[in-house]
């Protein structure tokens, strides 16, 4: 018997969303020896960790969930939190992912064998778990920002919330409450706090586009319909379709033509918004205060009752600055004191498109490449969003230039299909490390870049003094993919094989002497 040199064939980091995604696909494609290393107790990700007032998907739910897992029991056009949660736990279930679950385990350093052609996984734990491949099906919201960058958190007495870790048991009915924060979490939060709190204070740095969320209860016979075989995925390839040539036809468009277009359409929908939230906010000064000056797809735009909140008498805005907080609250910088019961931190996250996200030392590969360094040095780049040449039997489901504008599933799926099928390849050649051309990368992240033109222009220039998101701190815009959906699932899905290097280490020398496999 031949015992492995590794724990596992394959191990997956992350159980939400993209983990589950990879792990139906492993098992889909025959590999059965694989383990998903998860760092909470269950299944889920964020709609595991996330349990604060209010939450429910921004999307509707047809554009929400798997290809393979179409639910047509969806009670609500945005399903809430426990239905999303329950959805993914469900999906896990269904496809046995629960025996190839490991809870509790917090993968903080990724190494790179070369002498084995292995990956050798630390844990905050101390423990040691080697893997052939890795997946890393991290999130885009890598970790909430614990520090809002406001002086004196530790001087507050209050209750602290944070989204990412709501307490459940605290009754904040009848209580002085803050917002800190006006991103997606918030414009949830504030309409549910609203009218169970004595006193609501929202504190803005950027004003959020934010509409109304025409969130019903989907009746039975229309729940019928979505059973007929078909009928979603035709609804949601009809969608897809449209995202996916608005998408094309902004990133394809001449230069000389994308800027002025661009220019007209921020002015024309500021104007318009502004005209509806004086029409919808009966304060005028708070009317005026809501109102962004920038493009509507600079920020992630919102759907919510976040702005009807502010015409209930307990609910006020403040604009100006945090300079501390106090023991009992918050001062401002006009030297105004405000006291709360209750603070809400709803100021963000490390997101996957900055290079601050990666810790120097936490992903190390190929003769000392370090994932961090590099990305501070050169920019964020991955051949189609997923593979490095220096980090071999190594993907990433949420990588550079990955997001298409879909919903978050569709894209998760082409991405895991991508590792799926480079590991199914490596092993039909009975390759032991199987790493991307570098001057295929490179050529890729060239033409990726060039595409992205339009996307620089809108982000960093026309709305450069907006804070978001979609550009990183390098003023680069790798967050969203700059071709249509379809391209990207072609090129994740049908990338050329030999697109790949694959090596076999031979038995009994260093990996020094390596051969290429053959087909």
């Amino acid at each position: 018997m031949v015992v492995p040199a590794y724990d596992h064939e394959v191990a997956v980091i992350g159980a939400g969303p993209g983990g589950i995604a990879a792990g139906v696909k492993l098992r889909g494609a025959g590999i059965d020896d694989f383990v998903v290393l998860e760092r909470a107790d269950d299944v889920g990700g964020s709609w595991h960790e996330n349990h604060y007032p209010g939450l429910s998907v921004d999307i509707p739910a047809i554009a929400y969930q798997y290809s393979f897992a179409r639910n047509a029991n969806w009670t609500r056009i945005f399903p809430r939190g426990p239905e999303v949660k329950a959805y993914h736990v469900d999906v896990a279930r269904r496809y046995g992912l629960y025996p190839h679950m490991r809870f509790g385990t917090d993968v903080v350093r990724q190494e790179w064998d070369d002498d084995r052609h292995i990956w050798r996984l630390h844990t905050a734990a101390g423990s040691l778990i080697t893997a052939r491949y890795v997946i890393s099906a991290v999130g885009a919201f890598v970790n909430p920002k614990a520090d809002p960058g406001i002086p004196g958190l530790d001087a507050y007495r209050g209750k602290l919330q944070r989204p990412s870790d709501w307490d459940d048991d605290y009754d904040y009915t009848g209580q002085r409450v803050a917002v800190i924060g006006t991103g997606a979490s918030s414009v949830q939060i504030v309409p549910s706090l609203a009218p169970h709190v004595a006193e609501l204070a929202v504190f803005q740095r950027t004003p959020v586009w934010s509409l109304p969320k025409p969130d019903v209860a989907i009746p039975g016979p229309v729940q019928t319909v979505l059973r007929i075989p078909g009928v979603q995925a035709g609804i949601h390839g009809a969608v897809l379709i449209a995202v996916d040539l608005t998408l094309r036809a902004g990133v394809s468009a001449p230069m000389w033509a994308v800027r002025p277009a661009l220019r007209t359409i921020d002015s024309v929908a500021i104007a318009a918004y502004r005209r509806y939230l004086r029409r919808v906010v009966e304060d005028p000064e708070t009317a005026a205060a809501l109102a962004p000056d920038y493009g509507p797809i600079a920020k992630r735009p919102t759907i919510s009752g976040y702005t009807f909140a502010f015409n209930r008498d307990n609910v006020r805005l403040i604009t100006t600055p945090i300079e501390r907080f106090t023991a009992t609250g918050i001062e401002t910088t006009d030297g105004a004191t405000h006291e709360f019961d209750m603070i809400v931190l709803a100021t963000g996250y490390e997101v996957f498109s900055d290079p601050e996200t990666y810790k120097p030392g936490a992903i190390v590969g190929r003769n000392g490449f370090d994932l961090s360094k590099f990305y501070a040095e050169e920019g964020l780049q991955a051949y189609q969003s997923v593979a490095l040449p220096q980090l071999p039997n190594r993907w990433t489901l949420v990588g550079p230039y990955s997001w298409t504008g879909s919903g978050w599933h569709a894209f998760v799926e082409m991405t895991a299909d991508h590792a799926v099928r480079a590991i199914t390849a490596a092993r039909r050649r009975k390759a032991t490390m199987v790493a991307v051309r570098q001057v295929v990368h490179d050529t890729y992240h060239r033409r990726i870049h060039q595409k992205a033109a339009a996307l620089r222009f809108y982000l960093a220039d026309l709305n450069g003094h907006v804070p978001t998101y979609y550009r990183n701190s390098q003023g680069d815009t790798t967050y969203v993919r700059p071709s249509g959906f379809f391209e990207a699932r072609r090129g994740n899905r049908r990338f050329p094989l030999d697109d790949y290097e694959y090596s076999v280490l031979r038995a009994g020398v260093d990996a020094e002497a390596t051969e290429s496999a053959t087909a």
